[in-house]
């Protein structure tokens, strides 16, 4: 009878904690996911207010993969970028997905750059994180990764800045118009002269999620090819 009693009353206080921070939890979560949208353009600082930031900002919309903007889903509700589970729509077969995009507004309000979000598997688990391209449609402004469980001091670096920062700069597209992305390198400490427009010095130890970093770019910069030809038409 006491065990009894005394599940039901932690699982009530349970209850109640879960119930109560919920809301909490979920400022948190779009908090971190603006944060991230933005951080692949900007470089935020601990005191910026990044939803004001991003309000002012950031303007976004949905994407299928024949690059048509998607307002409503099957069951007339509008479609909200923000709200759109990258995640769960990995599981669907591309051209079943939707894709969100986010679009960085400049001083005078022309967009400066299209953030696309990207999704894959690493060496352990999922990986994830958005890539910029600025206004030309083929240069990177700047990515952001993050994953659920590579190895600490291996893969697990493509989180860090030094190694996001090798991308900026890169071009998607070679000098024909075909779509090549930028792919990391075997290995680190590469030559120079192996790192051009297309490619950066990989990761040592970490060739498996340096290769799931490369496919990801690869397939998400395709299904997001047709949307990227028809605003550049």
């Amino acid at each position: 009878m006491f065990s009894i009693i005394t599940t039901i009353i932690l699982g009530g206080l349970l209850s109640v904690t879960s119930v109560g921070l919920a809301p909490r939890q979920k400022i948190q979560v779009e908090l971190d996911t603006k944060k991230s949208i933005l951080g692949a353009v900007v470089e935020l600082k601990e005191t910026d207010d990044v939803l004001d930031i991003y309000a002012n900002k950031i303007e976004s919309l949905v994407v299928n993969i024949n690059g048509d903007v998607v307002e409503t889903d099957e069951s007339g509700d509008s479609l909200i970028a923000e709200n759109i589970s990258v995640a769960k729509n990995f599981k669907l077969a591309p051209e079943d997905r939707l894709y969100p995009v986010f679009l960085y507004k400049g001083s005078n309000n022309e967009v400066e750059a299209y953030i696309l979000p990207i999704y894959g598997s690493g060496l352990w688990d999922a990986i994830w994180g958005y890539i910029a391209l600025d206004k030309n449609l083929n240069t990177i402004k700047g990515v952001v990764f993050d994953h659920k469980g590579e190895t600490p001091g291996l893969g697990a670096r493509i989180s860090e800045g030094e190694i996001q920062s090798r991308f900026v700069g890169r071009k998607v597209y070679d000098a024909g118009g075909n779509l090549v992305s930028v792919t990391m390198l075997k290995g680190e400490g590469n030559a120079l002269k192996m790192m051009d427009d297309h490619h950066v010095d990989g990761l040592a130890g970490a060739t498996i999620t340096a290769r799931g970093v490369n496919n990801m770019l690869l397939n998400y910069l395709e299904y997001y090819q047709n949307y990227l030809k028809k605003i550049s038409s």
